[in-house]
Parts: structure tokens; C-alpha cells; sequence
């Protein structure tokens, strides 16, 4: 990506393939924008979901034997999302470099929202601590 990007620019276009030789015959298509994931479905009626990329919390990168022959690769996305908050992108080309940008493309929208990981945490879920071990008081 270059540093002239527009504010609302595609950075990469990605599309799910049969695991059967990589195949691009499927109707699911992963678009990477500056500011979110896109994620568009489907032949006769299409669903497009979208999760803002300062949303995303975690990213899991896998391949499997039958994926590595054909070159292929799933990223799992979870995120802070009511609709979607976890997006598996299946079977898609160019995996880890897929990975690697939506990587970098959420921590630069971290910075220019000026989040931090901390700003996610749940404070009222249970397995929140706010207590400081170090002061002795158990």
C-alpha cells in the first residue's frame, strides 16, 4: 500500500475458492478497504457485511495439508461486531499476504482512531480483573 491512499480505496480483492484445485467457482468475495472488510455473498440474492478494521481483535492464519498443495489458506477474524464477530475467509489465494495487510491495515486504523486493545476490554464480563496483585491486598 502506498502512502498516497485514498480514504475509502480497495487495497486487495480476494475470492473464495472450491478446495477442490483452488477453483474460483463460488459466489464469495473478500474485499480489503482502508477502513473495513468487506465481505459479499451469494448468486441470486447478495448479502454484503462489513466490519470496521479498528473492530477487529484477533486474526488466526491456518493452512491445511490439502490447502498448502494448492496454495491456499483461511484467516479467521474475530471482532468487537454484533452481527459478525467471527468471519472465517476460507480458502482464498494469497493467504498470508491477505493476513499480513489486514494486519497492518487495522493497527493503522487503530492509530488514526487512537484506540488502544485496552479500549476493548469488558470490564463487566467476569473474567475482568481490576485488581492490582502487587499491593498485597488479597
Amino acid at each position: 500500500m502506498n502512502s498516497n491512499t485514498s480514504e475509502n480505496e480497495r487495497i486487495l480483492r480476494e475470492r473464495k475458492r472450491w478446495g477442490f484445485f483452488g477453483i474460483p467457482w463460488t459466489f464469495t468475495k473478500y474485499s480489503l478497504w482502508t477502513k473495513k472488510l468487506v465481505i459479499e455473498q451469494g448468486l441470486f440474492r447478495s448479502v454484503e457485511n462489513e466490519i470496521l478494521l479498528y473492530r477487529i481483535v484477533d486474526i488466526t492464519y491456518s493452512r491445511s495439508l490439502f490447502q498448502k498443495l494448492f496454495k491456499l489458506g483461511t484467516i479467521v477474524v474475530h471482532a468487537h461486531d454484533k452481527t459478525t464477530p467471527v468471519v472465517t475467509i476460507k480458502n482464498i489465494k494469497h493467504s498470508r499476504e491477505f493476513k499480513e495487510t489486514l494486519s497492518e491495515m487495522i493497527e493503522k486504523d487503530r492509530i488514526r482512531m487512537k484506540m488502544r486493545q485496552s479500549e476493548f476490554v469488558d470490564v463487566g464480563h467476569p473474567d475482568f480483573d481490576d485488581h492490582d496483585d502487587d499491593d498485597g491486598i488479597f
